[in-house]
């Protein structure tokens, strides 16, 4: 992916080196790789993933504690490039709110390292990067990266663009109203049809991370086949059918909060080749997503 000359986002904060309370809720639930990384700590994804909606309202309030935080060059690299990312989605978001007679207010990346307070609750490292809608914040731990390309072999830039897009996705649908309304409905219904809309809300922000890189590319021409095939692989690692049978051999449908490895490549793809913003998982039977 061609960054070279690119701005940074100025909405960032560094919190590394800060230890919060990890006793209240993880948060909203758009926890990218979440099971996998579960797995690979030793934990049970399969519990996590069904937990992965939650919003922790009403978590008790906790404080942060700081010490010094040595940042290595490869993290200073992380950081510029998450900047970047972030800058890009700004741009494109503005733009494409500003069509729809919207206007974008941006999120707040937040790098942490061990553990975070939010005001969705406390959550640690081994829930992935996540969106919180009560701070409107991004939150990603940089080690999340390396757990990316040596345990799921999903390297490469454009891969951990994905995952700061699909975050900013969830931001897009807070702002949109998508967010709490399906939140909302998930307070009401079932475990079976909360996760459907879990799901529908999880393939929406795959589908918005490839409506950002379309117009990213068509202004910028930062994208080839080999970029997208680094994200198609991520989302291909990611889907739950494919952690649940890395977890316990096989899967179950009915507990899928996150979609399928094939409905997040292809809602991600579909998202880059339209970039069209009618287009919704919210409409039709849930079997036909």
């Amino acid at each position: 992916m061609k960054l070279d000359g690119r701005r940074e986002s100025d909405n960032f904060e560094d919190r590394r080196g800060m230890s919060g309370s990890s006793k209240a809720g993880m948060g909203i639930g758009s926890l990218i790789l979440i099971g996998i990384v579960t797995l690979l700590m030793g934990g049970n994804p399969l519990e996590v993933l069904q937990n992965a909606g939650s919003m922790g309202i009403g978590a008790p309030q906790t404080t942060e504690s700081a010490e010094p935080y040595q940042e290595t060059a490869e993290e200073a690299e992380q950081v510029k490039f998450c900047k970047q990312i972030l800058a890009s989605t700004e741009d494109v978001w503005s733009q494409v709110f500003q069509k729809m007679g919207k206007k974008y207010t941006p999120p707040t990346l937040v790098v942490f390292s061990g553990s975070v307070q939010t005001n969705c609750g406390g959550a640690t490292s081994a829930v992935g990067p996540f969106y919180c809608s009560g701070d409107q914040k991004l939150y990603i731990d940089l080690s999340f990266f390396k757990q990316m390309e040596n345990q799921l072999k999903s390297g490469g830039d454009f891969a951990r663009a994905y995952v700061i897009a699909h975050e900013v996705g969830h931001h897009v649908e807070n702002l949109l109203g998508i967010l709490g309304n399906a939140h909302a409905q998930m307070q009401q219904t079932n475990k079976t049809k909360a996760n459907q809309i879990s799901v529908r809300l999880e393939l929406l922000a795959d589908y918005y991370a490839g409506v950002w890189a379309h117009y990213e590319d068509a202004r910028f021409g930062s994208l080839d086949e080999t970029d997208m095939r680094e994200a198609i692989n991520c989302a291909q690692h990611i889907g739950d059918d494919y952690l649940q049978k890395q977890a316990q051999g096989y899967s179950q449908p009915e507990s899928f909060t996150h979609g399928t490895a094939e409905q997040r490549m292809r809602w991600l793809k579909r998202g880059y080749d339209t970039g069209n913003m009618n287009t919704t998982t919210f409409t039709g039977n849930y079997s036909d997503l």
